[in-house]
């Protein structure tokens, strides 16, 4: 253990920052689905060409990660996140200016490059920056922390837009990280390792390596599996209550603020469930794998939204089902964080995210192309109840026994 450890307070003041940059980082790429309609009727777009807009931001994503989590692992966490935050707000501002749909989508393929690396630099964070106990309940807040911003968006955005115009919803928004990045620079100087580099901690740097361990494929297959659910809701969910029940542009933003306080109460519980688990005695194989089966079987229900007579109820079937995610999702960050040595742990979440966004860009086009042929919303609903028990089949054959990665 590093005889230098950081204070209470600069840990907490570190989680915060986390926190906040996980928020902005979800704020400014919602800013477009709360948007569709005024931008549908401004521009024309069909649900397909809506879809292409997603998938595109999923794409740029994924190709930015295979070089984000080297890039991360490399310069470390305080140059990576700063400079990443910098920059998606630049490219957030960018959309106010476009006025094409050529244009929109460069704007969205460099705010997905730049956003790309929010992730990777948070987990990293947890893993070398906070002790095992406190790691767990980090994570489970930076997992909160795409909930709040998703909660504030829509209460913001849409009466900012209506106001202002649609073009001020994009400054405003991107303006925010250039605020958080003074607390940054100024709030992390002091960062300390938990331990000091060794070389268990640092083994394994190399992509060979990397890419023959089971432990790295198992973290890539269940962002795999799950990401499609999230990007679905994220992306579809202000399209759906519009097009299923005649909400508005003012009004649709209510259940989608339901739908995430439950799902950032997700995220919560899980970073409170693990401890209490570990503390009662269960093993972390155990404690992990229990934790991932209750969320599993909590989002079984969600297909039934397409049958609520109203959008509140709806809303609380959606939001239960990301409940469960947010709580599936931490559960695989905190076994990267477990099983993954810290040397590589960037690049590992990052190929998760690589193939979490190509899923869920599959999963965007599926629902343009379905809603386009009259299928509507439920072969994806369908996919997204049964993905978590996939996920955890999946995870279960990989590794029998999850190992902490120092034994």
């Amino acid at each position: 253990m590093n005889t230098t450890t950081m204070s209470v307070a600069n840990r907490r003041l570190l989680i915060g920052l986390l926190f906040v940059a996980i928020a902005l980082n979800y704020v400014d790429r919602q800013v477009l689905a709360l948007l569709k309609p005024t931008l549908e009727k401004e521009f024309g777009w069909t649900s397909s060409e809506f879809a292409h807009l997603g998938s595109v931001f999923q794409i740029g994503a994924a190709s930015a990660l295979l070089f984000v989590g080297w890039f991360v692992d490399r310069v470390g966490v305080r140059i990576a996140l700063g400079l990443g935050v910098a920059l998606w707000s630049l490219a957030g501002m960018a959309h106010a200016f476009a006025s094409s749909v050529q244009q929109f989508v460069i704007a969205r393929v460099a705010l997905a490059a730049a956003e790309s690396v929010g992730t990777p630099a948070a987990v990293k964070t947890a893993a070398v920056y906070l002790p095992l106990k406190e790691r767990s309940f980090a994570l489970g807040l930076a997992n909160t922390a795409p909930n709040i911003g998703a909660i504030l968006t829509p209460l913001l955005i849409p009466p900012l837009a209506l106001a202002f115009g649609w073009r001020a919803a994009f400054i405003v928004t991107g303006g925010l990280g250039f605020v958080w990045l003074v607390f940054w620079i100024f709030g992390t100087r002091k960062l300390v390792p938990v331990e000091a580099p060794t070389a268990t901690t640092a083994a394994g740097t190399d992509w060979g390596t990397l890419l023959s361990d089971r432990r790295s494929w198992t973290i890539v297959g269940a962002k795999a599996i799950t990401d499609l659910v999230w990007w679905f809701v994220l992306f579809w969910m202000p399209d759906f209550f519009a097009r299923v029940f005649g909400m508005t542009q003012g009004t649709l933003g209510y259940p989608i603020v339901i739908i995430y306080v439950l799902a950032a109460c997700g995220a919560l519980s899980s970073g409170a469930l693990f401890p209490r688990l570990l503390d009662r005695g269960f093993s972390i194989d155990r404690s992990r794998k229990l934790s991932m089966l209750c969320y599993a079987v909590l989002i079984l229900p969600m297909p039934l939204a397409l049958q609520a007579g109203n959008p509140y109820v709806a809303a609380l079937l959606i939001g239960l089902a990301l409940f469960a995610h947010q709580g599936f999702s931490t559960n695989i960050f905190g076994l990267a964080a477990d099983v993954i040595p810290t040397g590589r742990v960037a690049r590992v979440i990052a190929l998760g995210a690589i193939a979490g966004n190509l899923s869920g860009s599959a999963m965007l086009e599926l629902t343009g192309w379905s809603i386009d042929h009259g299928h509507g919303y439920w072969p994806m609903f369908a996919i997204c109840a049964v993905a978590y028990l996939l996920a955890l089949g999946f995870i279960q054959l990989m590794l029998p026994v999850i190992r902490p990665a120092h034994d």
